[in-house]
C-alpha cells in the first residue's frame, strides 16, 4: 500500500477545533470573575458549536456543555439573536454576551469579539485539526 493512500490528504474542512477563552460571568456584584471557557467546533456537526465550562461551576460537578448553532453565534456578533436557550448580542464593539437559559436559572456570560470570531474563522479553515 502507498504512503499516499495509508495517509489520505486532508479535506476541504475543519475537522475539530478546540479554542480556550477568558470569559467574564456577569453578576450583581460590581467584581466578575472571569473563567476559563472551551469553544468546540467538529466536522461531523458542521451546523453546530460547543461551549463548554468548567466542572467546578456546576454544582455537579461535571463539565457543563451547551450545544448551539454556529450561525447563532456568527450572527449574535453582530445583532441581538436567539431566542429559547440561548441568546447572543454584541455589547460595545469588542465584547459579547451570551445568556443561558436553563430550569435552574439564567447565566449571562460576556466574551471578547475577537476570540469568538478567531474561533469561528477556524471552523471554517481548510483542514485544520490541531487544537489550541
Amino acid at each position: 500500500m502507498s504512503a499516499t493512500a495509508e495517509n489520505p490528504p486532508a479535506t476541504a474542512t475543519a475537522s475539530a477545533v478546540e479554542e480556550r477563552v477568558r470569559a467574564r460571568v456577569i453578576t450583581d456584584d460590581p467584581l466578575y470573575r472571569t473563567i476559563p471557557v472551551a469553544l468546540r467546533f467538529a466536522a461531523a456537526e458542521p451546523l453546530a458549536v460547543r461551549i463548554v465550562f468548567p466542572a467546578g461551576l456546576s454544582p455537579e460537578g461535571t463539565d457543563n456543555e451547551w450545544v448551539l448553532p454556529r450561525a447563532l453565534l456568527e450572527a449574535g456578533l453582530q445583532a441581538p439573536t436567539g431566542t429559547g436557550d440561548v441568546r447572543v448580542w454584541p455589547c460595545g464593539r469588542v465584547q459579547a454576551v451570551v445568556e443561558f437559559h436553563s430550569p435552574e436559572g439564567v447565566a449571562v456570560v460576556q466574551f471578547d469579539i475577537a476570540a469568538l470570531r478567531r474561533f469561528l474563522r477556524r471552523t471554517y479553515a481548510p483542514a485544520v485539526s490541531a487544537t489550541r
